[in-house]
């Protein structure tokens, strides 16, 4: 099972910004990631206007529950 925690890198080391499950235990990777003090996405830059955007999250979000579904951790499974 894959599970991604937020976290922040300070003075060389790496704070949690949320718990994680006692049961995981082993490797991982790091990745840093851009500042996201402005994590706006410019729209008109990717081609994509206000409409077309709510037309998108409106459809996808029906996706969202069924991602976080307990399930759905069969597909990571190796």
């Amino acid at each position: 099972m894959l599970k991604s925690v937020e976290g922040v890198y300070r003075a060389g080391k790496i704070e949690l910004t949320e718990p994680v499950p006692k049961e995981i235990e082993g490797p991982v990777i790091v990745t840093f990631l851009s500042d996201t003090s402005n994590s706006a996405v410019d729209l008109a830059r990717r081609g994509i206007d206000r409409q077309q955007a709510a037309d998108l999250r409106t459809r996808l979000a029906a996706f969202a529950e069924d991602w976080q579904r307990p399930e759905m951790d069969a597909y990571d499974a190796q």
